[in-house]
């Protein structure tokens, strides 16, 4: 793993990957996505991750994008877009991971590091953050998903406002435009990402995949088509050992105990 990751397993079923490169802002360099990507790939593996949430170390930034120090290094186009389609490529495994994935926005989050938050499947903020896409004011535009991930998620208006002006705007804002969706003190941030992951991990596991797979696939298609995904997600929950335990535990008005079969 590289020493600007880190990746810690709760017993509660939960992994934490943790961003620590605080001299750059958590920025988004090879050796940073390099670390990402491993992790991701870990998690993956283990059948025993009902969640996960991504954070990074320190209270000034979640992610400031693209290392563009690394970047001015660049002396051809084509190692620009190579750069720039990993931090897309990276951000498409968080989002296709198969369990819940929280983003821990406790600093700032622009450019990729929004793109990246807007991977995952749930966002909780500290007060005192912002966030922006500011890519235009560099002449570019968003090149890891911001162009379509935003828009999806807020509307095509607010994106539009936020990708065009490339002005950040504060936690209570992005609350309120469904950008994030809670704010929270900072000091109380990862507690408040461990209770929802908790609260998400006592749920049962191929449940939370085949949900958090048909609403994914149903967003690309129309309802019709959307219907007929969550019929085949759900008929893959039916012949579960979880299910059966579910109903016996609501039966015997106890805690379930899934297993993920």
């Amino acid at each position: 793993m590289s020493d600007l990751v880190r990746l810690d397993i709760k017993e509660e079923h939960i992994a934490i990957v943790t961003m620590d490169r605080p001299t750059r802002a958590h920025a988004l360099s090879k050796e940073m996505l390099d670390g990402l990507n491993e992790a991701l790939r870990s998690i993956d593996k283990n059948e025993s991750i009902y969640c996960t949430i991504i954070t990074s170390t320190g209270e000034k930034a979640f992610c400031a994008g693209a290392d563009l120090k690394e970047r001015s290094r660049m002396t051809t186009e084509q190692e620009v877009m190579e750069a720039v389609h990993y931090i897309g490529d990276t951000l498409i495994a968080i989002e296709r991971m198969k369990m819940p994935v929280i983003a821990a926005i406790n600093g700032v989050a622009v450019g990729g590091g929004l793109e990246l938050a807007l991977a995952c499947d749930l966002r909780i903020a500290a007060d005192d953050v912002r966030l922006g896409l500011p890519e235009t004011s560099l002449a570019i535009i968003p090149g890891a998903g911001g162009t379509q991930r935003l828009p999806r998620l807020i509307g095509p208006g607010h994106a539009k406002r936020l990708i065009y002006t490339a002005k950040p705007i504060r936690a209570s804002e992005a609350l309120s435009i469904g950008l994030i969706e809670q704010v929270v003190y900072g000091k109380d941030l990862l507690t408040e990402a461990l209770f929802a992951a908790k609260t998400i991990a006592a749920n049962g596991p191929v449940s939370l995949k085949m949900a958090k797979a048909a609403i994914d696939e149903g967003l690309q298609t129309n309802i019709s088509s959307g219907l007929e995904i969550e019929r085949k997600h759900y008929l893959k929950t039916v012949s579960t050992q979880d299910r059966t335990e579910g109903i016996a535990a609501f039966n015997d008005k106890r805690k379930p105990v899934y297993k993920g079969k």
